[in-house]
Formats: structure tokens, sequence, C-alpha cells
């Protein structure tokens, strides 16, 4: 897979309506995964998004999800990330290395429970930044 950017939008609860909404409004394909998908079925929260991806059929790519139970302030006025995605190692962690000098991080780039390597950090333009190195496919 190519590396891909893509816009990484965050919600307060209501990620489900909002990438719904946009899938009628460009059409493709809509997948929508919930915190109770990921191991927190149990959890208040666990029909939340933790990830939705739109692709649609013109070329558009639209991420987005609910904010992590309890950090719905934290977000505040900066409702978006930039996303970085693909499974060239080598090129997505040279992206991170060069984005995260001078800045801060949120969540190291390291495995995940999903099976990718992940991690937020924000430049030192205040720009918020995913990367995810997926496993290339066999």
């Amino acid at each position: 897979m190519v590396s891909r950017l893509n816009p990484y939008l965050t919600f307060n609860g209501d990620a489900r309506q909002a990438m719904e909404f946009y899938k009628e409004v460009f059409g493709g394909s809509l997948n929508l995964h919930t915190y109770g998908d990921f191991g927190q079925a149990d959890a208040p929260n666990a029909d939340k998004i933790m990830h939705g991806m739109l692709e649609t059929t013109g070329g558009f790519t639209l991420m987005g999800a609910d904010n992590p139970p309890g950090t719905e302030s934290e977000q505040g006025g900066q409702p978006f990330s930039v996303s970085l995605s693909g499974d060239d190692a080598a090129e997505l962690r040279g992206y991170w290395e060069q984005l995260s000098e001078g800045g801060s991080v949120s969540v190291p780039l390291e495995k995940q429970m999903w099976g990718d390597v992940f991690g937020m950090c924000t430049d030192r333009f205040g720009v918020p930044w995913m990367v995810n190195i997926g496993s290339p496919e066999g």
C-alpha cells in the first residue's frame, strides 16, 4: 500500500452520525469500529466510534472518531488531526521522526492492540499528526 495523507476528524460523541452524514454527501464505503469492538465491550462508551473511515469512489478518504472516554474537553478547538498511513515502515518512521522533533508526543510510535504500529504527536507548529504503520499484505 502506498502511504496516504488524510484528514482525521475528532468528535465529542457524535462521530457515527457525522460519518454517516459524510457518506450520504460523498457516497462510498464506510467502515466504523467502536471501542467495544476492541475489548472494551462493557465500558459506558463502548458504542462510541474508536475509528471510522469513509472511502469514496471519487478517491476521497475521510477518517474520524469520538474522543476517547474522559478526554472530551482536551480536544476543545482542535477537532482534527492529519493521518499518515501505509505499510512502508521506513518511510513512515522517517516522517514520524521529523514531525515529532521539536514538538510533543502524546502516543509513542509503537505496536497497538489492533496490531499496527501507531503514534500521535503535535509538531512544532501545533498541528496534530497520527502515524499508522500497517503490516504489508502478503
